[in-house]
């Protein structure tokens, strides 16, 4: 059988107060469509399935390749990119498109992704230089070091771990996979070393790895493959030791 439409369910709101509403759409089918594209679709002849004209569907995209994070939506309950998400590839039937449940929405499928930056902020999640020493030539890892932070520095800030994480949630403070990653990545450069004691500090305390449940959801949903369970085991043998010294020292 031909397909000749795609058949959208949207969880609508029209601002962070008001409540949810489910708006479905049909798009005419053409191969080689993302969800973005449909989306797209829907923006230039806003009307629904009942005939209604209604306002444009609103989400957040940019890079369009996978690389930004910013189009991340539930799409048929699974946490993904909707520019990496291919129609052609999605079961047939009613496609389902909700905002991500763990951050404020904003309007329809766009959320505020605000809080994961200023966990970045916490652990101070890059190099500092200062400008007072000649950085020359760059430094040095030992390849099997590389290789492994390389693998980390794919993260993209998508949500997509937040979202699947059973202990990030409006009760708790758990900074998520996100973040503490990043502090296993900044803490392996050669430069940034120089700021370990502080990032370890900054997750040692309600809120950081103590708070991980281990679940490995974030490895699962993870669209770079991040090495999670890795990176996670690593800084929680970093904190468990700098603890142990920090005792010992007093």
């Amino acid at each position: 059988m031909v397909r000749e439409h795609i058949h959208l369910k949207i969880k609508r709101q029209n601002d962070p107060q008001s409540q949810p509403y489910w708006e479905e759409f049909k798009v005419p089918y053409r191969p080689n469509q993302n969800v973005v594209s449909i989306l797209m679709e829907i923006r230039k002849n806003p009307v629904n399935t009942k005939g209604q004209k209604v306002a444009p569907v609103v989400w957040e995209c940019n890079c369009l390749e996978e690389v930004c994070g910013a189009c991340t939506m539930l799409i048929n309950g699974t946490p993904r990119q909707a520019c990496s998400a291919l129609i052609d590839k999605l079961p047939d039937g009613v496609i389902v498109l909700e905002p991500l449940t763990k951050f404020p929405v904003v309007r329809d499928l766009m959320v505020d992704r605000q809080f994961m930056f200023e966990n970045l902020k916490k652990v101070k999640a890059w190099v500092e230089t200062d400008g007072c020493f000649d950085l020359g030539r760059p430094p040095i890892m030992n390849e099997r070091e590389r290789q492994f932070a390389y693998e980390l520095s794919r993260c993209m800030t998508c949500g997509c771990c937040l979202e699947a994480c059973p202990n990030v949630n409006s009760k708790s403070p758990f900074m998520g996979a996100q973040a503490l990653s990043q502090v296993t990545l900044f803490n392996m450069h050669p430069i940034g070393k120089m700021n370990r004691e502080e990032r370890l500090e900054a997750v040692m305390g309600r809120g950081g790895i103590v708070d991980c449940g281990n679940s490995q959801n974030c490895v699962r949903v993870c669209p770079k493959h991040i090495p999670l369970e890795k990176s996670l085991a690593q800084l929680n043998k970093e904190t468990t030791l700098h603890g142990i010294l920090g005792w010992l020292k007093k």
